[in-house]
């Protein structure tokens, strides 16, 4: 998924998703604020929702790219 995919995305119902490992994330205030931002306009959405799904659409566009498809890709 691209991160442009993101909001249509979050207007469709919410799908589980097997959570094996936390992190603690330490954002600048703007950023948490844009992060809050969106959970509000996607309300069934956490932010943590949110931060996953950016995080792996991040993830999945970086895999795209050649010096870091071999390492990226989904198992």
């Amino acid at each position: 998924m691209k991160v442009t995919d993101l909001p249509r995305h979050w207007q469709e119902d919410k799908k589980t998703a097997d959570r094996t490992h936390d992190y603690n994330l330490r954002l600048p205030l703007e950023d948490a604020a844009r992060v809050a931002a969106l959970a509000e306009m996607y309300p069934d959405r956490s932010e943590a929702d949110i931060l996953n799904d950016m995080i792996a659409a991040a993830l999945d566009d970086l895999a795209e790219s050649t010096p870091l498809k071999e390492k990226l890709k989904r198992s």
